[in-house]
């Protein structure tokens, strides 16, 4: 990095400030200071002050506050480390008001409740980094009695600085502050319809140095423990606020490939005879009880390939008590675990005994078996090479699965191709010439050759970058938003029965002590030569003129021969009626004894679905319909506007969320369009391209720049 001034980032995981600094200093020796870091643009995000909390706590025990207001998602009763003594401290307290839209732990100890309005139904401003103001304005009306919390405050607030009319709505402040502090003679309908406005901010960069003493910064010191804990928040849960979302509780982790609920997750080590185990002797779904410093909780573990030996990983967010059905008793509160230093929170902790093992979890809920593509490894107890086949051995083994007449290797199947970036140019050639094959091999067929006809009018494509997918999982909760494609519930996804049209899976390659990952998006591949069509008896799937391969619900007769012909196991049969409550209650057990958990089956919930997709009946095949209502709205809106569709007109909704846009989609045949030109690079392949299924789906090769000589 010291050749390469400038071009590279150092970046701090951890709370301590201290230590941030030390990062700081190191990425102005690297020169990233005005480069890679731009000090002009800080962001004002998660500026939470946690000394500040330690002081309230102390005060309210000590009887000094009289009044405590809690805004939105805050809920320090659950997700503050100290939570008993802040709900201890808080009861002493006189007068404790909650402006939460929805019950929480802390709301539930409040004596006033003043429920917020939704964010979509609010107005509101925010300046998420210097020099960007943004404004917030409401999708829809309020559907409750509920007040916006900033209004609320207005109302009650008796300074003379306020000079507010307590019966204006919170619309008219905000735009008056507006006008008269911040757009300076600008137009405030441009800057509500361009939802930003930008100023011109200070120039932090050209401040005075501040002068750190680098040698009285705290810095945390290694840890003699055997075993260290590492607390962490995911994507989908954050810290709780989301525990009552079932979209989000559905949505695999991207990491463990598990679902309702957190697993601790425990280091994969090989064991020199063919398969992996897991350390502490563990298996996947194993509860066991663990303890740090007077805290002990019961979790189920999942093995994680690549974790260091001695360590442990669990996810924050889990454990809620006070929320909705969906929310409620899902998976273990692990924030007793994370521990104080100079009043900020750190998200680690050192383990005093090794996990004791109490059960086994009836319903394991992982949704990806298969976790290693081309690991290959000197074993570090016997020094015996780890080859491929044993690595395919993994495939089977590390659920405990049979391994019964398999023969060869499973990474010679062309579902990832990977490469280093050093290797680059042997490997483009090597995939080029293994295409030439596939597709040579493929010409001998008795089918007829239809695709003369797909050169014709539309050709719906998709190109999906595996350098750019993070496997954030954003499409995947899209694509069921979008589709009302249905929630199950944790019972059915343990028996494989989950509903995602989009799954984002997770492979290792490399190192098996500290492998590579890739993530790969895998939706219906819309194969020009599909083999679900041929095995249909009714005829309900079939390929239409552009390309896409169609489900038409009111033929399907549910004989799932279509999933079974399926290479990609991208079909989901719908086993129950999830929309209806009269048989809800027998698909998902109760969270808590004597309580259903009807998620889609009242009214207020069945307003998140989409009215231009229709609702699946029990019984029949769904899946991936390159959402094909966006595809006809486009069309129309081209009609509508007298024009030819362009590129972009239609955007599916996985791609409209992808935050990398690693997703593009669109008509292949139309010369000038993304998609036509990322289908042209060196770099692409597809899936199970040499079983000649053809698919509309083009995947980027993985590309990484790792400087394997460092490992060595």
């Amino acid at each position: 990095m010291i050749a390469d001034k400038g071009a590279s980032l150092v970046v701090a995981g951890s709370n301590n400030r201290d230590e941030q600094i030390l990062v700081n200093k190191i990425n102005e020796i690297l020169g990233n200071t005005g480069t890679t870091i731009d000090l002009n643009t800080p962001s004002y995000q998660r500026q939470g002050n946690e000394t500040d909390l330690v002081k309230l706590v102390a005060d309210m025990d000590g009887g000094q506050v009289d009044a405590v207001i809690v805004i939105d998602h805050a809920n320090p009763a659950y997700d503050y480390p100290a939570a008993d003594a802040f709900a201890t401290a808080f009861a002493k307290v006189n007068t404790r008001i909650s402006m939460s839209g929805t019950l929480n732990e802390t709301a539930n100890l409040c004596n006033f409740i003043a429920p917020n309005h939704h964010l979509l139904e609010s107005w509101g401003d925010a300046e998420p980094k210097q020099g960007l103001l943004s404004l917030i304005q409401p999708a829809i009306s309020p559907l409750f009695n509920t007040r916006q919390a900033e209004l609320s405050l207005l109302k009650w607030a008796t300074s003379d600085h306020i000079d507010w009319k307590s019966d204006a709505p919170y619309y008219e402040y905000l735009k008056s502050n507006w006008v008269q502090n911040y757009l300076n003679g600008s137009s405030w309908d441009k800057a509500l319809h361009d939802g930003v406005f930008k100023y011109q901010a200070p120039d932090l960069a050209s401040a005075a140095p501040v002068v750190i003493d680098l040698a009285a910064l705290k810095i945390s010191q290694p840890t003699n423990a055997e075993q260290e804990i590492t607390l962490f928040e995911t994507v989908n849960m954050g810290a709780g606020q989301h525990a009552n979302n079932p979209w989000l509780q559905e949505m695999p982790d991207p990491v463990t490939r598990c679902v309702w609920g957190n697993y601790l997750a425990v280091p994969v080590m090989f064991d020199g005879v063919n398969k992996f185990k897991g350390a502490f002797d563990l298996e996947n779904g194993d509860f066991v009880n663990l303890s740090v410093g007077n805290t002990t909780i019961e979790t189920a573990s999942i093995q994680q390939f690549g974790q260091l030996s001695g360590t442990l990983a669990l996810a924050l967010g889990y454990g809620r008590t006070v929320t909705g059905a969906a929310g409620k008793h899902i998976g273990t509160n692990a924030f007793a675990f994370c521990q104080q230093a100079d009043g900020l929170t750190q998200y680690y902790n050192t383990v005093g005994s090794s996990p004791v093992k109490s059960r086994k979890e009836e319903n394991l809920a992982c949704v990806q078996y298969h976790h290693t593509m081309g690991v290959q490894d000197i074993d570090r107890k016997t020094g015996q090479k780890i080859n491929a086949d044993e690595a395919a051995t993994v495939f089977f083994t590390y659920f405990g699965l049979a391994k019964q007449g398999f023969q060869g290797s499973l990474v010679e199947r062309s579902v990832i191709r990977r490469a280093n970036l050093s290797e680059l140019e042997s490997f483009v050639s090597e995939l080029q010439a293994e295409r030439a094959e596939f597709q040579h091999l493929n010409e001998q067929t008795l089918y007829p050759d239809y695709s003369d006809l797909y050169e014709r009018g539309h050709q719906w494509h998709m190109h999906i970058d595996l350098n750019a997918c993070t496997g954030c999982g954003a499409c995947a909760v899209a694509c069921m938003a979008e589709n009302n494609v249905p929630v199950v519930g944790k019972r059915e996804v343990s028996r494989h029965h989950e509903m995602t049209w989009l799954r984002v899976d997770r492979y290792y390659y490399g190192d098996v002590a500290n492998p590579n990952v890739v993530f790969q998006p895998l939706m219906c591949q819309h194969c020009h030569n599909a083999p679900c069509e041929n095995v249909c008896p009714v005829n309900a799937t079939n390929h239409n003129s552009e390309g896409i391969n169609q489900m038409v619900y009111n033929r399907c007769v549910g004989t799932r021969y279509c999933a079974n012909n399926c290479p990609y196991k991208v079909r989901r049969f719908n086993w129950l009626d999830y929309m209806k409550a009269d048989l809800w209650p027998i698909n998902e057990p109760a969270l808590v004894e004597g309580e259903d958990s009807p998620f889609m089956t009242d009214n207020l919930t069945r307003m998140v679905l989409n009215p231009d997709v229709t609702v699946r009946a029990r019984g029949v095949i769904e899946k991936c319909s390159f959402c094909t209502q966006r595809i006809q709205e486009g069309k129309l809106n081209a009609k509508k506007a007298g024009r030819m569709l362009e590129d972009g007109d239609v955007k599916t909704a996985c791609q409209t969320a992808c935050p990398t846009g690693a997703i593009t989609f669109g008509d292949i045949n139309h010369t000038a369009s993304s998609v036509h030109q990322l289908a042209n690079n060196p770099l692409n392949f597809q899936v199970l391209e040499e079983v000649n299924t053809r698919p509309a789906v083009t995947y980027k090769s993985r590309i990484i720049n790792r400087d394997e000589s460092i490992e060595a």
